[in-house]
């Protein structure tokens, strides 16, 4: 993973004591909180309804063990004793006090951290395939090329304050994990260069992105991603924060006009004063290298035989690991979704439990993904029953994943001042309706998304179902949308009926996924697929009861 030179350790420095020397003037009244807002989320400091929440950034949903045991220790001196792992893979402490705030940011420089760009007009952090460098079907490891972005994008002179806040997202496997198609700007590396999608976002306006570009060139990346910031710079709304998004923008000039005036600012830039020498590059993809891979005898037999023996294990190894690079290895998922608790939240005691396990099996290396969830990205097969023991016995093994319980939850009106609705109950109760284990099974890849309001930080757009909670006259009501997918055939769900009360929700996402299985062609078609061959309109009249 990247490591700080002297230039990153200075300029989290001064920033850190830039914004204690804030946080003394605000709290001394010096500063009213309307001059302090500014500054604090340029710190990754939101005031939510209870308490301050502070948002950490985790670069391309990297981390270290040692990262992670500092993440833990934070938890349990700042916070209530847990964190939140949200969509952009980042990590959230919801109760922090704002008088602690600079000792947090000091702890994390400790370990190579900040909350910088995690909030504000500005560029946010640029998020990859959770199992990048390991997949077996990448093409191209996308990690240096976000670190690439990252560097570029911090605290750049022209796009500190755009109209908006900024999403990258690239992806470098054949299979698209990091919903490049839903960003402001995506990117998706192929053999003969990336793909680069614009005007991509959820929010009130959901919208895909526009492929623009084919066969862009990494060297001439980041010229090429400037001219997309300047001419949005030049246009974008600023009087109108519901209007200020790229994708309004796009859509109002039309993308082959966008995609013009993109190419014809590109002409005119001074590329080479902007574009990363090829030596720069060669030296951010030396921080990236494969680990010192172990050399495990793997017992193929006795792995089986595990497997036989302990029916639990079984599950979790096919529902939870991912087919590595090396045949030797996997990748592993570890589920943040333990039926009845909140989505996407660890305990200080789990998070050091992670950083054991990482240490002892996995090369010191974890990541976030975008399902709120922690990936062990290498895994010798010989080790697997060893750790998913060590799981276990933290509540961290829970075998779902991908399944109908792994569901994906902002922290909605238990949180979020912007909120309408609450996610967590209502996702607690779904899981608790899909307890069964064999019904999961059966079920297959069926990914919910909820979202508290229609900001969309639950992804509902692209769940294959979408819940959004609204008000409606002081009552939370939700709406059900189907058919939609974040994948390479990204699709946007529709609203499927009339809203419906929290209670009634569960059984009605029941009655259609028991429809679904009555009319799926067999064990093998996917929940979305069913809709994409049968029409949403099919499974309408299952979200409500019978007259």
């Amino acid at each position: 993973m990247y490591v700080y030179d002297s230039f990153d350790h200075a300029f989290v420095r001064d920033r850190n004591a830039e914004f204690a020397d804030q946080v003394a003037r605000r709290l001394s009244g010096e500063l009213s909180e309307d001059q302090f807002k500014p500054l604090r989320l340029m710190n990754g400091l939101y005031l939510q309804l209870h308490a301050y929440m502070l948002r950490i950034a985790v670069p391309y949903g990297v981390l270290s063990s040692k990262q992670v045991r500092k993440l833990a220790h934070i938890a349990r001196t700042y916070d209530r004793d847990f964190g939140h792992f949200t969509t952009r893979q980042n990590l959230q402490f919801n109760w922090i006090k704002l008088a602690d705030t600079p000792k947090i940011l000091e702890e994390l420089a400790e370990v190579e951290m900040h909350a910088l760009q995690t909030s504000g007009n500005c560029i946010r952090n640029t998020t990859t395939d959770q199992f990048a460098g390991a997949a077996r079907d990448e093409h191209e490891d996308p990690r240096p090329w976000a670190e690439l972005i990252r560097q570029w994008s911090s605290n750049h002179p022209e796009f500190t304050f755009l109209p908006r806040k900024f999403k990258i997202a690239i992806t470098g496997a054949d299979r698209d994990r990091a919903a490049v198609r839903v960003h402001d700007i995506g990117l998706h590396a192929k053999p003969e260069g990336f793909d680069l999608y614009v005007g991509g976002g959820l929010g009130r306006t959901p919208s895909l992105g526009h492929r623009i570009k084919t066969g862009l060139k990494g060297e001439q990346l980041l010229s090429y991603l400037e001219a997309c910031l300047r001419v949005y710079n030049r246009y974008g709304r600023r009087d109108n924060s519901y209007k200020a998004r790229i994708k309004i923008l796009v859509a109002a000039l039309g993308p082959d006009e966008y995609a013009r005036q993109v190419e014809e600012e590109w002409e005119s830039l001074d590329k080479a004063a902007i574009d990363a020498p090829a030596a720069e590059i060669v030296r951010i993809r030396s921080f990236f290298p494969d680990p010192d891979f172990k050399d495990a005898k793997f017992d193929r037999v006795a792995y089986e035989r595990a497997q036989t023996a302990d029916k639990a294990f079984a599950r979790w190894v096919k529902n939870n690991t991912l087919a590595h690079k090396r045949d030797d290895h996997v990748s592993v998922t570890i589920s943040l979704k333990p039926v009845g608790l909140p989505p996407g939240d660890a305990s200080s005691a789990q998070m050091d439990v992670m950083a054991d396990v990482a240490e002892q099996y996995a090369y010191s290396e974890l990541r976030v993904s975008h399902e709120q969830n922690v990936i062990l990205p290498h895994v010798p097969k010989a080790d697997l029953y060893a750790l998913y023991t060590r799981l276990d016995a933290a509540n961290l093994s829970t075998a779902n994943g991908g399944k109908i319980t792994d569901m994906i939850a902002c922290p909605g009106l238990d949180y979020c001042s912007l909120a309408n609705a609450r996610s967590i109950p209502l996702a607690q109760d779904i899981s608790q309706r899909f307890a069964d284990a064999n019904l999961t099974d059966k079920i297959g890849d069926l990914q919910i998304k909820i979202s508290g309001c229609i900001n969309a930080c639950g992804h509902h757009h692209v769940g294959h179902i979408g819940i959004l909670g609204v008000d409606k006259q002081g009552i939370e009501f939700y709406q059900i949308l189907l058919g939609g997918r974040a994948d390479e055939n990204a699709a946007l769900g529709v609203i499927t009926g009339k809203g419906l009360p929290a209670e009634a929700v569960p059984a009605a996402i029941e009655r259609v996924v028991q429809l679904y299985l009555q009319l799926r062609t067999s064990d093998s078609e996917r929940f979305i697929d069913a809709v994409e061959r049968l029409g949403r309109n099919t499974f309408a009249e299952a979200l409500h009861e019978p007259a």
